[in-house]
């Protein structure tokens, strides 16, 4: 043997190429499946809590949400519905003051002293008054009605239909109430006008009031209703008052000669923008402690009134506050606004409220003259 034989590793090396896997045999160390890498230090595995805090969290923040927007659905679904009753009342007073100014205004003055017109001119004034009114009632038919003021706009269409036909049963009354039947037809007429009272007393006592009502209900004071008074004056539903008026000529009674209507009558009164009802109706006020009252003073005669006076008085707190406002003149049918301040009313508590036009030389029905309203004055 030689020296380098000594000690020298005599077994075959392996080889470097991995021999090639036959079919059937075993997997070796070299043909085992990788295992996944190892975790990134710092990585910590997330463990079954943590998930359930996540979802928790997720699932409360939802809530929070969801909440924020059924509140925001909600608040803008109170806001149309307040803005809707706003809307009715408002649509509700213009067709009320259409009412008094364009059609009730223009028939008595067409009426009063017809004996001295045409009957033919007088008959189509009215019936072109009776398309007014009815145009009206249309209106009101189309008018968008929350449904709480259902009962309201059922009233109010009854009120203002009794307004048409009294108008139509007066325009075929015309004829006859001018000619030689007179003194018979002005039964009929002022029958006709218990017609305008009743839509009167109907608009008073329940359409203003169911609205006021409904207003309030939902949150909303201070909003007024506008009121409507169709029939100027009791007088005419007095045959002999009526023929009187319509003939221009005096009538005649056991009492002796009448010279003629004379009379005047509150059309309502207001506080800066708001319309005041009357009562029981609580308005709320609001201006201070120094209000003016807006009374409006209709000459419902037949001849011009000189120094005519309104008092406006205010109890409140066991007090009274009064002022008064004389009109040098008024003519008959026209309405003037007289503008009366009251100074030193209490705020935030109930006050009386009593307007009252004093009567001229010979005035027989002082019953329209006045009003009584209740109100809570705030800043």
């Amino acid at each position: 043997m030689s020296f380098f034989d000594d000690g020298e590793d005599t077994e075959p090396r392996p080889s470097a190429r991995a021999p090639r896997q036959q079919p059937g045999d075993r997997p070796t160390a070299a043909h085992a499946p990788r295992r996944p890498a190892p975790r990134r230090a710092g990585a910590l595995p997330v463990d079954h809590h943590t998930v359930v805090v996540r979802r928790r969290v997720a699932v409360g923040v939802g809530l929070v949400v969801l909440v924020l927007i059924i509140l925001i659905v909600n608040g803008c679904l109170k806001s149309e519905k307040r803005q809707a009753l706003k809307d009715y009342n408002h649509n509700v007073g213009r067709l009320a003051r259409e009412s008094d100014e364009h059609v009730s205004r223009p028939l008595f003055s067409t009426l009063t002293n017809a004996g001295a017109k045409s009957a033919l001119n007088v008959q189509v004034q009215v019936d072109q008054l009776r398309i007014q009114a009815q145009e009206l009632v249309k209106r009101a038919k189309g008018l968008s009605v929350p449904g709480e003021l259902a009962s309201a706009q059922r009233d109010l269409l009854l009120a203002l239909d009794l307004r048409m036909v009294g108008l139509a049963k007066l325009a075929s009354l015309i004829p006859t109430a001018l000619g030689s039947a007179g003194k018979q037809a002005s039964t009929e007429v002022a029958g006709e006008m218990e017609l305008f009272l009743a839509s009167d007393v109907i608009y008073s006592q329940r359409v203003a009031p169911l609205i006021q009502q409904t207003l309030a209900d939902n949150g909303i004071h201070g909003i007024g209703t506008v009121p409507s008074r169709f029939l100027p004056n009791v007088g005419w539903l007095e045959p002999t008052t009526t023929l009187a008026r319509i003939s221009g000529k005096a009538s005649s009674s056991a009492s002796g000669p009448v010279s003629g209507n004379h009379g005047s009558a509150l059309k309502g009164v207001s506080v800066g923008t708001n319309t005041l009802e009357g009562e029981p109706t609580l308005n709320h006020v609001s201006g201070g402690s120094s209000p003016t009252f807006t009374v409006m003073l209709e000459n419902s005669g037949e001849f011009p009134e000189t120094n005519v006076k309104a008092d406006v008085t205010v109890t409140a707190s066991g007090k009274q506050f009064k002022a008064s406002h004389v009109v040098e003149k008024t003519e008959p049918g026209r309405v003037v606004n007289v503008d009366i301040p009251v100074t030193g009313i209490p705020l935030g508590v109930a006050s009386k409220i009593e307007v009252n036009i004093e009567g001229v030389p010979g005035e027989n029905d002082l019953e329209n003259n006045k009003g009584t309203f209740l109100a809570i004055f705030g800043r």
